[in-house]
């Protein structure tokens, strides 16, 4: 057992080292985060963005100008201790002094996803009662400006600062970056010169009254079922893990980080901004992802760190120009993904890729960080995090269950959120404040965390419990498999039946006997999929983070057997 982690001897509990014996952290308000990277690191860059021929470029120092002067403009909007500022951006530099900016004007940022449909984006104003938007005028195809009249046509005839609308009655101020002023919406520039005003002494005043329990973000899920949760989360939890992640992922002051994953999701804001800003490295931005370009961006910034997706990497080694670029700067980089097999790079680095959390917990709850042996990791998803603990409890009366039982993974900790948006905190946490999470799991003698998927994803089949996890893990690396995901299709013989969906690579040869005949070398035979389904990727359904919508392809693949 490490003796870090204190492991119960009889039930299923397990903490990770107290909190105040952590080290590495630094500042726990987003404003003084702000402002101990700029002590460190002032002159150096601490992000960049190329649009075509046009390059900027911004220090630390920069990003902490460019911020005040939105917590100035904020400040001259009205904005106050805790009122909540609408971001709706893509990765961009206004992205980030958008965030330091609502922070330094005692603000909560209030992250947007930029996938929205008119649909989404009403629900994400009304639920989070934003004072003020700050938007981009396009990403990708999304037009904001006109979505946003399309909801409330007040926003196309009001002028900038006199917006009052009854379907979004706390939104009184809009600005956009990336176009002209529209109706209720001011552009940038117009936007910052409100706070020219402003001392710097309200600024500084406005930041020092935050503490580190008081509200910093709202970021909303991305879960696969329902409507998005508004996940209010303290400063102190948001930028433990922004510190923490530096440590994780081993970073130092070369950071040069990629990454067009949408800082809006808690999981890339922690990463890239986090991971690289407190290890003193730049950002290279881009605003949605294009693997031709992702490839010349990494090559023409000496990128160090590639921080994407499983579903991104196999776009990447499919550009045209994967073989043509160099990307021998790549060092953070996991062997054993496929982009380390670019001839140009040379890596024996392995990512802290056993680990467990989600948004309520702002990221990690437990972990394993950057080139953990395997024989100490051992196929799990780490120990807790510093102050953390993690109780397995059945999942129908919350009893914990003896150690090593498999059972429903229940967490606390310094990091857990202040509480859904509109829910009673007594209605999400248990008696003794853990959070359920509805996911399946158990704990070793060792301390560490084994996670095998959503509760209701669980496959019952002939009396068994298969983990879909477990199959999928194996046949993705069968030759020929792009993406797999397994699901239980309801059978009247076996309750479920075990079905796995795989997208394959193209030009490959794959046949159901071919998937079924690998997984059978490494699975039990009640594991092995009954049938196997191939699909074009755009036939699944997905959420905006690029998960699998598992109920759809349960469907899906119903229908699919049925017309067999």
């Amino acid at each position: 057992m490490d003796p870090k982690v204190e492991v119960d001897d009889i039930l299923s509990v397990v903490k990770g080292i107290p909190l105040a014996a952590e080290e590495g952290i630094g500042a726990l308000t987003l404003g003084g985060y702000l402002q101990e990277i700029v002590a460190r690191y002032g002159p150096n860059e601490a992000a960049v963005m190329r649009e075509g021929e046009f390059v900027e470029r911004w220090t630390y120092r920069d990003l902490r100008s460019r911020s005040e002067e939105v917590a100035k403009a904020l400040l001259a909007c009205g904005v106050g201790k805790g009122t909540r500022v609408g971001i709706l951006m893509s990765n961009r530099l206004e992205f980030l002094s958008a965030v330091f900016g609502t922070a330094l004007a005692g603000g909560v940022a209030t992250t947007m996803n930029t996938f929205s449909t008119p649909a989404e984006l009403e629900v994400l104003l009304q639920k989070s009662g934003c004072s003020v938007l700050l938007l981009e005028r396009r990403v990708a195809r999304k037009d904001f400006p006109a979505m946003l009249a399309e909801l409330e046509p007040a926003t196309a005839t009001a002028s900038p600062g006199e917006l009052v609308s009854a379907r979004f009655p706390f939104l009184r101020h809009l600005a956009m970056v990336g176009g002209a002023t529209q109706g209720a919406i001011e552009e940038w520039e117009q936007f910052v010169s409100r706070g020219r005003g402003i001392a710097d002494e309200l600024v500084a005043a406005s930041a020092a009254s935050v503490a580190p329990a008081d509200p910093g973000v709202l970021f909303f899920s991305s879960g696969s079922t329902g409507k998005p949760k508004g996940i209010l989360s303290a400063h102190r939890g948001v930028c433990l893990q922004l510190w923490r992640w530096r440590k994780w992922y081993g970073l130092g002051a070369d950071a040069r980080s990629w990454s067009a994953n949408g800082f809006f999701w808690s999981g890339n804001f922690a990463i890239g901004i986090g991971g690289t800003l407190s290890a003193g490295g730049s950002l290279i931005l881009q605003k949605i992802f294009q693997p031709e370009e992702a490839l010349r961006l990494m090559e023409a910034e000496r990128a160090t760190f590639l921080f994407a997706w499983p579903h991104q990497w196999a776009q990447l080694t499919d550009a045209p120009n994967w073989l043509d670029v160099d990307l021998s700067s790549l060092k953070f980089i996991d062997a054993d993904s496929p982009i380390a097999a670019h001839p140009s790079i040379s890596t024996d680095y392995k990512e802290p890729a056993h680990a467990y959390g989600n948004t309520e917990t702002f990221t990690l709850v437990s972990v394993f960080p950057a080139n953990t042996p395997a024989a100490l990791s051992a196929g799990s998803h780490g120990q807790p995090t510093a102050g953390s603990t993690i109780k397995i409890v059945d999942p129908l009366t919350g009893r914990i269950l003896p150690l090593g039982e498999k059972g429903e993974i229940a967490v606390k900790g310094p990091t857990m959120m202040l509480g859904y948006v509109g829910v009673p905190l007594d209605e999400t946490l248990d008696q003794d404040g853990f959070l359920r999470t509805q996911d399946g799991g158990y704990l070793d003698r060792q301390g560490r965390l084994f996670w095998e998927g959503r509760l209701n994803d669980i496959i019952k089949t002939g009396g068994a419990n298969v983990s879909p996890l477990e199959i999928d893990a194996v046949i993705a690396k069968c030759p020929g498999v792009k993406v797999t995901k397994t699901v239980g299709v309801p059978d009247e013989l076996l309750g479920e039946m075990v079905v796995t969906c795989i997208v394959p690579l193209a030009d490959a040869d794959l046949a159901e006997g071919t998937v079924r005949e690998y997984a059978a070398r490494q699975l039990a035979s009640y594991k092995v999929p009954r049938k196997v389904l191939f699909f074009e990727e755009h036939e699944l359904e997905v959420t905006g983070s690029a998960k699998i919508k598992t109920a759809e392809l349960c469907e899906l693949a119903a229908k699919r057997i049925k017309q067999e």
